[in-house]
């Protein structure tokens, strides 16, 4: 069986399959048409770089490298961080047998094999075994269960390498029985000074060529931290400077040499949720430029156009909702305009999207008060339907009671009367509390008017200094919203004498141009 490039597997019977070319520990020895990745790969701590918080003295990383410690670790870290070379270093530490697979090929028989062997080899008294398994996040559940026993009865020392989030890819049971350590991307410093001494060293360049600074600081800035994509890219503009007969790598060389950087983001990693995440709150802050940006990166790396529009109108609601409720519409055109239009004519349509977005007043309004009144139901608040409420339309409501007692608000002039529509239980509840921004302005205007006519409440003193609760609007919460002179309409039976001292305008919604309410003698923007 072979693995994905980066190394030889060994049988799992115990026998090494030894191709050409493999040395004791299962790895490719590298020879001098190996990749320049391979060649330059350290072969003692001393040598790695841009882990500095993993190497300390009597630190795990340490322990498992020099063969002090038998414990299980998983190494999560972006491609080109080291995982694969720390795999290297534990396979060269002597008095341990090291096995290592590859997640892409290997199943369960293969690594049941490998256990049985290790076990009877521990029972002989002979080396213990180290169990290497790169991309450990392909491994299905039953891949990784198959590990459990093993790992927690030290049979084998489990390796384990992944780009991936292991609390999302590994099974809680296999994460819990080993050390989690996170390798960070090399700095631009780490991956310049990796550069300089493949120029120089005999495994690399063997300072056959020159690196000018710009082609160099070219380099670094495509890499990303991922020093693999930067050996590689500088051995291929070494190519083409020998192609060339030249002993300089040029800025020209190496940018013919590697056309265009590879944007660091996987649709199914870590890396996609970190982008969209950054995508969300760049706009919930309101940041339009670094909202684009991330809508780029999303662009560019191939995410799914349709995902981003979904995203967006999501956010539509959840985060801009009723302080300028045209969002929603701009939003969902978005959504349609990527379903009609299609890439890559569609990123104009999400752009202006994210645009609206990110500049639009916000109000996080609409998902406070739905969670609220989903956090009630689900503790149990809430009582029959109302009878008044009932359905009346079937033979034999009436006589149950349906219906009885029902007003109809088209029939009042201000279009809302006093009557109960909650359950018993949650009457007088305040779920949505408008905010102070845009179009919600008018609506925190309006909205203590209506709760006070539909719960039959009387109005507060003219003078007792009380405003909505966003703080908009006249101080008695009963003055106009536009400054028009209060009108009086017919007050329904059973409601306050006082109920009908209302204004259309602030019942009805009357706005300024901006978008909010104004009271009496507010200046008009």
């Amino acid at each position: 069986m072979e693995s994905d490039g980066l190394f030889s597997l060994v049988d799992p019977a115990g026998g090494r399959t030894a191709p050409a070319g493999t040395g004791a520990d299962g790895f490719t020895v590298p020879s001098a048409d190996s990749p320049l990745p391979v060649r330059m790969r350290p072969t003692s701590l001393d040598e790695l770089i841009g882990q500095d918080h993993l190497l300390a003295p009597g630190a795990p990383l340490r322990q498992l490298v020099t063969g002090t410690s038998p414990m299980s670790v998983i190494l999560w870290g972006p491609p080109g961080s080291g995982k694969t070379t720390i795999a290297h270093l534990v396979a060269s530490a002597t008095e341990r047998r090291f096995v290592a697979m590859s997640a892409l090929s290997a199943g369960v028989k293969d690594v049941r094999a490998v256990i049985d062997t290790a076990r009877r080899e521990r029972r002989a008294g002979g080396r213990p075994t180290v169990l290497f398994i790169d991309e450990v996040h392909r491994f299905s559940k039953t891949q990784q269960d198959s590990l459990l026993a093993a790992v927690e009865d030290r049979t084998v020392t489990l390796l384990a390498a992944t780009t991936e989030n292991p609390y999302f890819s590994v099974i809680s049971p296999l994460l819990s029985r080993c050390v989690l350590l996170t390798l960070q991307p090399l700095d631009d410093e780490a991956v310049r000074g990796l550069l300089r001494r493949a120029v120089i060293d005999e495994r690399g360049l063997a300072g056959t060529l020159t690196l000018a600074p710009d082609a160099e600081d070219h380099l670094v800035r495509l890499a990303s931290g991922d020093v693999r994509k930067a050996l590689t890219a500088l051995e291929a503009a070494a190519g083409s400077a020998r192609a060339l007969s030249g002993t300089v790598i040029d800025l020209s060389t190496a940018e013919q040499a590697v056309d265009v950087a590879a944007v660091r983001y996987d649709r199914d990693g870590d890396a996609h949720y970190d982008v969209v995440s950054a995508f969300i709150k760049s706009m919930r802050g309101s940041d339009v430029d670094a909202a684009l940006h991330w809508l780029a990166r999303m662009l560019v790396a191939g995410e799914d156009a349709r995902f981003i529009a979904r995203r967006i109108v999501i956010f539509a609601s959840e985060d801009v909702g009723m302080a300028d409720p045209g969002a929603l519409s701009v939003a969902t055109a978005a959504a349609h305009a990527v379903e009609y239009v299609g890439l890559p004519e569609a990123q104009l349509n999400l752009a202006q999207a994210v645009i609206h977005m990110a500049t639009a007043p916000k109000s996080n309004s609409a998902t406070t008060a739905i969670g609220a009144a989903i956090g009630d139901v689900r503790a149990g608040r809430g009582g029959a339907v109302p009878r008044a409420l009932r359905d009346a339309h079937y033979a034999g409501s009436r006589g149950l009671g349906h219906g009885t007692g029902y007003r109809y608000p088209h029939d009042d002039q201000r279009g809302v009367v006093t009557q109960q529509y909650s359950p018993d239980d949650l009457v007088g509840v305040d779920y949505y509390q408008p905010g102070a921004h845009g179009a919600e302005r008018a609506v925190g205007t309006r909205l203590p008017l209506l709760r006070r006519i539909i719960r039959g409440q009387p109005a507060p003193a003219a003078d007792d200094g009380v405003r909505p609760a966003n703080g908009v609007g006249p101080a008695n919460g009963v003055g106009p919203a536009n400054g028009a002179r209060p009108t009086s309409v017919d007050v329904p039976a059973g409601e306050p004498a006082d109920a009908g001292r209302v204004t259309e305008g602030a019942v009805n919604g009357t706005v300024t141009a901006d978008g909010g309410g104004a009271s009496a003698g507010e200046e008009h923007q």
